[in-house]
Parts: structure tokens; sequence; C-alpha cells
């Protein structure tokens, strides 16, 4: 059971998930006390509004204050919620008041949500949002959103919660919005967690750290705690489960935040009647229930108190209780539709039959749940291979828009444009080339002139022989061909076989072709260097996040035409000891491979860790995956098989040979692993710098 960030509507478990919370922008975090206190106040303003003279219901003010007072109610009296709501909505469609309609319909769609009714709710909050994106409300966007979300995630629809959770963050980005950044971040590890995906879920749990510091509140970061509490407990890490709730209930009792002390006592009952403590779990289950009896109005957050109850009842023997709780439970579960609560309740009572001897009762309830169960697990998997499957829709539709204007500025430029690349493309060449043949015959007429080496020198004239082959092999595959493709649309274009329109359309395979040309030549050159004239390493501190950062924005746009994310997980200011230029090089290799064998929709994590005074790098990506047999033969010299992308891109192997020799140079190791059909993961290590004035030895 996991809460959201800003407002207190718990994710109990549901028929496929734990659920994640809508953060309403209108309702921030406040304790019950609180919520009366703004809600008798608002009501104080309405009752003095509507005793003047010149009152008017329909008056935008009175609209306002109408649909404030409506969320007020929110977990205090549903109905009054409704029919405040009911009110506000008719004034507001009497007066065609967009904003109030928004408002208005948001309301009446958390009500049908607080009651379990999402085929009522999930039309409001999509008028809703239709109607905020119409005015370029976005305030009013980035919380139904979020409301959408939990809707899906209610009822199981895991891909499209994880789609409009996304939408939302880069709503949040654009307006700066740091909690609903928060808020946006931690639904979506609620999203992980309840498919048992502890890392991921952790991993973007780290964010919502990340920005809950920056936020500076120490009741957001306690709710996220609780959270994490929660997420702890499922994976059976009780020590990590119990400081986290221990820390959030502290903070929640010094600032009287009642509503999330009571989940947060849920949460610790919940902890220790999974270790079977159950006179420990029975009091931290009395204390939340006496504040939700009190305190709040919500029927899905006592789903799993009742049923908590009752298993602990049950583990104490107090069958009759037990009993009672679970029957509870399970009533609540009918009513608003959880899934998942039906089946822990009807598990409970078939236990609690079973152990008293009342068969006929307990066969009924080990059907109800193992039939239930069959249905979650099926839908389940479902859900679960569309969560790893969603890279999104809304992320391919922001792709295209992309795509579509940078097509639009292409038609903007010259024959002349491309004149100048090619041009520039055929000088690298040819001093490529000329390079080379130069090297060549320097290295003839040493070998004539020392004839007492002859053993020295026929071994490199072996080695550098081997490295012309592997240049020339490159060049030939992919300088070449793309080459030749550029040659022979100039020559149809001279030669009038095509139209200049017709040239235009070519810009994006020009373009890719280029960027493969010069990705290839830079390695050329640093291995032409490396193999013929020994490059000097020359360690300094750097910093390596700087060379990631760098690198990620160099590749940035490969990554966004296979809409692949790249995620940047380096510690704060990682120092290395290492040559600058080597070790970009490694990166830019590295990165480029793993965009390059991972498919669309896919997600690179670039991390760093501190290990014996050195630092681990690896870059994970979702790709293919190797066999071992590739495993093995990927950093030899003597491979030169060439390699083809998701996309078909080529590659000739050449550069994990460089990464390996730049990586050695820097006293450090590379290798990989890798699982066929579930991605790849590179390390290398290099040295940390110690302090600033270290020395090269």
């Amino acid at each position: 059971m996991v809460l959201s960030e800003k407002n207190f509507i718990p994710k109990c478990k549901t028929s496929l998930a734990s659920l994640v919370l809508c953060a309403v922008a209108l309702c921030t975090s406040l304790p019950i006390s609180a919520q009366s206190s703004i809600r008798d106040s608002l009501a104080y303003k309405l009752q003095r509004l509507e005793s003047t003279n010149r009152f008017n219901p329909k008056d935008t003010t009175h609209i306002n204050l109408l649909t404030r007072l409506a969320f007020s109610y929110r977990y205090l009296d549903t109905d009054s919620l409704y029919s405040i709501a009911e009110r506000a909505l008719k004034y507001s469609e009497d007066i065609d008041y967009t904003h109030g309609k928004i408002k208005a319909l948001d309301a009446l769609g958390n009500y049908y949500y607080n009651k379990g009714n999402r085929e009522k709710s999930m039309p409001l909050f999509q008028e809703a949002l239709e109607l905020a994106d119409k005015i370029d409300d976005l305030d009013s966007e980035i919380s139904i959103i979020n409301a959408l979300a939990q809707n899906y995630s209610f009822e199981g629809n895991y891909a499209e919660a994880l789609n409009l959770n996304l939408k939302g963050i880069d709503l949040a980005k654009q307006m700066n919005n740091r909690e609903m950044l928060s808020i946006l971040n931690e639904n979506i590890a609620g999203l992980y967690a309840d498919q048992k995906d502890f890392k991921n879920a952790l991993m973007f749990y780290d964010t919502v750290q990340k920005i809950n510091r920056e936020l500076g509140d120490e009741v957001i970061d306690a709710e996220t705690q609780s959270n994490m509490a929660s997420l702890y407990k499922d994976a059976k890490d009780f020590k990590n489960a119990m400081f986290n709730i221990n820390r959030s209930i502290n903070t929640f009792e010094k600032n009287k935040i009642y509503d999330w002390l009571a989940y947060a006592y849920e949460v610790k009952g919940d902890i220790y009647l999974d270790q079977e403590k159950f006179k420990w779990a029975l009091y931290w289950y009395d204390q939340s229930n006496m504040l939700f009896k009190h305190q709040i109005e919500d029927d899905r957050i006592k789903i799993q108190l009742m049923n908590g109850m009752a298993k602990v009842y049950f583990g104490l023997e107090k069958d009759s209780l037990s009993l009672e709780y679970a029957k509870k439970g399970l009533a609540l579960s009918k009513k608003i539709k959880s899934l998942q609560g039906q089946i822990d309740c009807s598990e409970t009572l078939y236990k609690v039959h079973k152990k008293t001897g009342n068969n006929s009762d307990a066969l009924a309830y080990l059907e109800t749940f193992k039939t239930l169960s069959d249905s979650l697990f099926k839908d389940k998997n479902k859900q679960s291979l569309s969560l790893l499957e969603t890279k999104l829709q809304y992320e391919q539709e922001k792709q295209e828009l992309i795509e579509s204007n940078e097509a639009a500025l292409a038609k903007q430029r010259n024959y002349i444009y491309f004149s100048v690349i090619i041009l520039l493309i055929l000088s690298i060449i040819t001093f490529v080339i000329r390079r080379s043949e130069n090297i060549q015959k320097k290295l003839n007429k040493e070998l004539k002139e020392k004839s007492q080496a002859v053993i020295q020198r026929e071994a490199q004239l072996h080695e550098i022989n081997k490295t012309n082959t592997k240049l020339f092999s490159i060049i030939g595959h992919d300088l070449r061909g793309p080459i030749g493709g550029l040659q022979g649309i100039l020559k149809m274009f001279t030669d009038g076989e095509i139209t200049t329109k017709e040239l235009i359309s070519f810009i994006p395979k020009l373009k890719t072709d280029v960027e493969n040309i010069s990705f290839t030549l830079n390695n050329l050159l640093s291995w032409g260097m490396n193999q013929l004239n020994g490059v000097v390493t020359k360690p300094k501190r750097v910093s390596l996040s700087h060379l990631v950062i760098n690198n990620i924005q160099l590749l940035s746009e490969i990554a966004n035409s296979k809409s692949i994310k790249i995620i940047n997980q380096l510690p704060e200011n990682p120092r290395i000891w290492a040559d600058n230029n080597q070790i970009d090089i490694v990166i830019r290799n590295i990165l480029s491979n793993a965009i390059k064998f991972t498919p669309e929709n896919g997600l690179i994590t670039i991390g760093a860790e501190e290990k014996s005074g050195m630092w681990q790098i690896s870059i994970r990506d979702t790709g293919v995956g190797m066999t071992a047999e590739m495993q093995e033969s990927i950093f030899k010299n003597s491979s030169n098989v060439t390699t083809y992308g998701t996309n078909n891109e080529k590659g000739t192997g050449l550069g994990l040979s460089l990464c390996k020799e730049m990586v050695l140079k820097n006293n450090g190791e590379i290798w990989v692993e890798s699982v066929p059909r579930k991605g790849t993961t590179f390390f290398f290590t290099v040295p940390k710098a110690l302090n600033r004035y270290q020395k090269a030895s």
C-alpha cells in the first residue's frame, strides 16, 4: 500500500496495482484539522458574499469559491463535495465559464473516483482535460492528467497510466513545477513496485528524493519515506522499511499531518504483520483505525486496514473478530469494485472458515479467491508486458512533431549547403587516405634502413599491415557506401534526372550518412594514432559528469530518432584521473553502440560506483543483447565483423577494440555482461582523482 505525494488518496492494492495517487493542485498536503479550517474560512466567505445586496450566484467569484469549498470536503464529507460541485457546474454552464466548468468537473470526477465508480469518473476527467487544454489552463491540466493516471492505475491499465504520468512530467518540466515532478515520478515508482520490479522503482524514488531535497519540505520528504517503507516491506527488507516508516511517523506527528499519519501507522502494522508480530501489528492498526474513524472518509484505504486486522486476529486465534473484519473489508471491496481487495479478503475468509470447520463457506470463498486470482494473474501478465513495452505513444507523437518541424525547416536549405558538406567529407577522406599512404611509405623506408632490427620490424610491419587492412576495410564498408550514395544523388541532380524538391527529400538519409561517416572517421583517426604513432596518455583530473553529459547531448538526436531515453544516474560530481580525450572516446563509442543495438522505445542508463580507489562506470541498455560467443570476441583486435543495429545501422567492431586499448592505457579494465533479448551492460574502470595536486606516475 503506497500513497502519493501531495494529496491523501492511499494507493491500496486494487485489481491490479498499488494505486498511484492523484494530486489535485487546489488541495495540498494539509492535516485534516487544517483542511477543516480552510473549509470553515471558505464557507464564511461564501456567506458574506451571498448576503450582499448585489449578489449574483453566477458571478465567477462565487463559482470559484464554490469549487474550492467542494474540494475542501473531499475527505470529510463526499456528499457535500458532490452537491456543491453540481451547483458550481450548473452556474458555470449557464454563463459559459470554462474555468469554473473545469474545476467543477474535476471535483465531480474525484467524487466518483473516491466511490470506486471509474465508469463515471473517467468521462468527467476527460471532459475537464479537454477544456483545460482548450484554454491553456496548465495548472488544471497537470492536475487532471494525474487524476486520470490514478484512474487507469486503479483499473490495472498500467500502460496508459505510465503514458499519462510521463505526459505530466513533460508538462511539469515546462511549468518548472517541482512538486508535481516529485508526485509523477513517485507514481511511476509505484507502477514498477506493483510489478515487483523493485530495482526500477527505487531508481525513480532516487529521482523523487533528489527533487524533495530541492524543495526542502520535510513533510513532502516524509510522504515519500512512508511510500518507500511500503515498497521495502513488499521486498521483505524489513530493516529499511522500519527505518523509513519511523522517520515519516516522527515528521507527521510533529507537524500534525493526521491523514498521512494514519496511513503511516497502517504501513507499520503491515511491517509487523509480515513478520508475524501480531500484537505489535494490532497496536499500530488500532492507532490507524482510530484516525480513520474520526478524521477521514475514504472507503479505499479501509480495505487493506480491515483485511490486515482480520489477519492479525486470525494469527491471535480470535476467529470471530477475524471474520468480522474480513467481511467488512470484502463488503468495501465489492462496493468500490476493488478486485485485489476481494481476493485478499476472500482468502482470509477461506482460512477462517476452514479453521472453524465451516467447510461449505470455506469452499465458496476458496472458489471466489481462485477465480479472481486467476483473472488477476492473467491481466497482470498482460499489463506487465504493456508497462515494459510502453515508452509511449506520446513520445512517438512528440518525435513525429519534431521530425515534421525539422522537415519543414529543411525545405528552406539549398543546394550549396549540401555541396559544402560533401566537399568537407571528401576532403576528410582524402586526408585520411593520403595520411595512411605516407605512414606506409615511412614504415617501408625504416624497414629497409634498419636491417639489424629485422625480427622486431617484421612483427611491427605485420601489425601495421593488419591495421591498414582494417582501416581500408572500414573505409570500404562505412565510407564508400554513403559517399557513393551522395555521388549518385548529385549526379542524378546535375543530369536533371531528379528535381530540387526530390533532392531535398533525400536530406534525412544524407544527414544520417554524414553523421555515420563523421563518427567512423573520428574512430579511424584515434585508432590510426594509437596503432601507428603511439598515443601518449596524459592523465589529469577530469569531471566524469562533464564527459557523460557532453556525449548524451552529442548523441541525443540519434537516440530521439529511435525514441530511446538516456538516464544519467551518476553520483554528484565524480572526478577521475585519466586522459580526457581517451575516456571521452570510450564513453562515446559504448553509448553509440547502446543506441544502435537498442530497439525503439528503449532505455539506456549510465551510472558510476566507487570501488577500491576506482570509479566503475556502467552503461546499461535494454537492447538485443549478445551471446556468450559474441561477448568473448568483441574486444579482440582481430575482430573485423560488420554488425547491424536494430534499424540496420552499420558497425565494424573497431570502436570496442579502441575502447579496450584506451581503458588499458588509463590503468583500467573493461568487460561486458549481456543476456540475449534482455539487454547489455558495459563496465569499465578508471582511477579516482584523489586530490587536486595528484601527478602522473
